[in-house]
Parts: structure tokens; sequence; C-alpha cells
């Protein structure tokens, strides 16, 4: 399920300047995570797209889960 999951987040260089987007759609992940982290629900997330569905918010919340398993983490410069 979870291998599953990961395989909506997709990369694809002419979308979106290549940031990661769900399903080759034009809904960058890192957009739906902002609206989860501001308190919106996934079941007011799916009112306000209804061409995602609930694994494709799970899928980015995954996705970020996945970025923190990362060994080392830089800071850059502002």
């Amino acid at each position: 399920m979870q291998e599953e999951l990961i395989n909506r987040i997709t990369i694809d260089s002419n979308i979106c300047h290549g940031k990661p987007i769900i399903r080759g759609l034009r809904y960058p992940v890192d957009n739906m995570l902002e609206l989860l982290a501001s308190g919106m629900t996934i079941e007011e997330l799916l009112e306000d797209y209804p061409d995602l569905e609930k694994e494709d918010f799970l899928a980015c919340l995954q996705y970020a889960a996945k970025l923190t398993q990362i060994k080392s983490i830089y800071r850059i410069a502002s």
C-alpha cells in the first residue's frame, strides 16, 4: 500500500518547473502540504479539488515523511 501511494507523486521537468506533483497533474505537493498544515482537512480539500482523491493527500504526507528520513540536511544560506 505504501509503495502504491508514493507512486502517485511524480516529477516532470515540463510541469510546475520540475516540482513534485500529484499524478502528473498541476498540483504541487508542497502546496497541498501547506493547505494541510494550515488546518484544512482532507475532506475539505477533496471538496475544493474534486479531481483529486484521498490517497493523493496521503501520498503527499508519505512523501514529506520520506524526505525527513534523509541522512543529512543542510541549511541553505538566505
